[in-house]
């Protein structure tokens, strides 16, 4: 019953900008904790950036003062805000439902994942 749908990607020269969006369905959207997600082809994947239910944030280092994450509780969406990319940047992007009211590692839902290709 639980669906995330991403959207937002596409290739961009290093510099650039794109806005990831994640749509929830089938649970109460604002109690979870919600993260973005990244994984380029033969490295682990990696966690950029989480909210929890209360609107805290943080970010990876690797993405830290490039990127932004929110969310709209009302329209049941995610947001990932990515500015000055750059080619190290590209990757399968994907946002998952953490657990209740705080972030605990506990992924339990994923979406299908959306491209960003960033050229130098």
């Amino acid at each position: 019953q639980v669906q995330l749908v991403e959207s937002g990607g596409g290739s961009v020269q290093a510099g650039g900008s794109l806005r990831l969006s994640c749509v929830a369905s089938g649970y109460t959207f604002s109690r979870f904790c919600m993260g973005w997600f990244r994984q380029a082809p033969g490295k682990e994947r990696e966690r950029v950036a989480m909210s929890n239910s209360f609107g805290d944030t943080s970010t990876s280092d690797s993405v830290k003062g490039r990127f932004t994450i929110s969310k709209d509780n009302y329209k049941n969406t995610l947001f990932l805000q990515m500015n000055s990319l750059k080619p190290e940047d590209t990757a399968v992007y994907y946002c998952a439902r953490g657990s209740l009211q705080y972030c605990s590692d506990d992924w339990d839902h994923w979406g299908q994942g959306t491209q960003v290709t960033v050229s130098s």
